[in-house]
């Protein structure tokens, strides 16, 4: 399980978790108080322990293509203990939690199965009560192997939506990158042409005596350089503070790009740093999620401002009819959380999400 983890802190937290789990093996120990004076066996399954907790740590920290050997400690250890003491199903309990997590739900209720019959198999051997040991440790095993299922498919989801945030980071840093390398183009291309115009004309009214002229060429040379370090110190400092609308058109760019035509509708109030910066995050997911996901042509953002509010719609020309909860809606929503914003959505005759934010703690 930390296997899939992706911070050291997280690890962490997933470690101490796995010694938390280990207290269901109280139910282990439960028939041994009744053993009394059969000291060979308690000493036997106190001692069997000491493998399947091996097994255990070893599994907790195993990804799939290497757990096949530590569950299969566990279950040989499970199984040898269930001759000495009925406490046994609780080592199985682990085994199917294991089996649920790291392997599929086909192969899961097959081992569920091969595990029931197993367990009524050494009932029999083993002549427990009533058949006690077979049916409890079949409904155990059925609902911590459950749990493993559900394990499985959260850690799933946390994976997606670790990587759906990856690539909105990513998607933004090239959205950055692009727009520097525009700028600085735009900025500093016609400046430095200007310059190596002058100054090759400058040369040349030298080499001709004519240095009253030439020193005028060389003036404006001058004069054009104080000019793009200004627009540069200028356009640094836009970067920090003018972030949204541009983005905005960048994201509107990479739409047209892909085919999709884009209408931008509504004015922008003026917003703070921490607001422009996570609205543009949202706006960046959805446009992500329309290039991978959505048969959309049209994309319209409209903006409105209604009773000190800012009301963002982001719509699509295509509705949508499989639809998840989760992965990106989770992250927009996590960041609209962050502003005091109010996230919906609708999925048909036009797939629709609305991000209602209040301007009185955003500006």
């Amino acid at each position: 399980m930390t296997s899939y983890l992706s911070s050291n802190n997280e690890k962490s937290y997933e470690q101490k978790n796995a010694w938390v789990y280990l207290i269901n093996l109280g139910f282990y120990f439960i028939p041994l108080y009744f053993m009394r004076d059969q000291w060979l066996k308690i000493a036997m399954s106190v001692a069997l322990l000491v493998p399947f907790i091996i097994g255990y740590f070893w599994a907790y920290n195993s990804s799939k293509e290497h757990a096949l050997k530590p569950i299969g400690l566990m279950f040989l250890t499970a199984i040898a203990s269930s001759f000495v003491s009925s406490g046994a199903i609780s080592l199985f309990s682990f085994f199917c939690f294991f089996i649920g997590f790291f392997y599929s739900r086909r192969t899961a209720i097959l081992s569920l199965f091969g595990i029931s019959v197993l367990l009524f198999s050494i009932n029999f051997i083993v002549d427990y009560q009533a058949y006690y040991f077979a049916f409890y440790g079949t409904g155990l095993c059925l609902v911590v192997g459950l749990f493993g299922v559900i394990e499985q498919n959260r850690q799933r989801i946390k994976r997606q939506q670790q990587q759906s945030k990856d690539e909105i980071t990513h998607l933004a840093t090239a959205l950055e990158r692009e727009r520097i390398g525009r700028d600085l183009h735009d900025i500093m291309g016609h400046h430095l042409a200007a310059i190596a115009l002058k100054a090759e004309l400058a040369d040349k009214l030298i080499s001709g005596g004519k240095t009253e002229q030439a020193q005028q060429q060389i003036s404006q040379v001058s004069q054009i350089t104080r000019d793009c370090l200004s627009q540069i110190r200028q356009t640094v400092t836009d970067y920090k503070h003018q972030g949204l609308l541009q983005t905005l058109n960048t994201l509107a760019q990479i739409l047209r790009d892909k085919t999709i035509a884009v209408t931008l509708a509504g004015q922008w109030p003026k917003l703070n740093e921490l607001t422009e910066s996570q609205l543009s995050l949202m706006l960046t997911e959805l446009v992500n999620n329309t290039i991978k996901h959505s048969q959309a042509t049209n994309c319209t953002i409209l903006t409105q401002v209604e009773q000190n509010r800012l009301v963002i719609q982001y719509v699509e020309n295509s509705a949508v009819t499989a639809f998840t909860e989760g992965n990106g809606l989770k992250g927009i929503k996590e960041r609209a959380a962050l502003l005091h914003a109010d996230v919906q959505y609708q999925l048909s005759p036009q797939f629709v999400v609305s991000i209602t934010l209040p301007l009185a703690e955003s500006t």
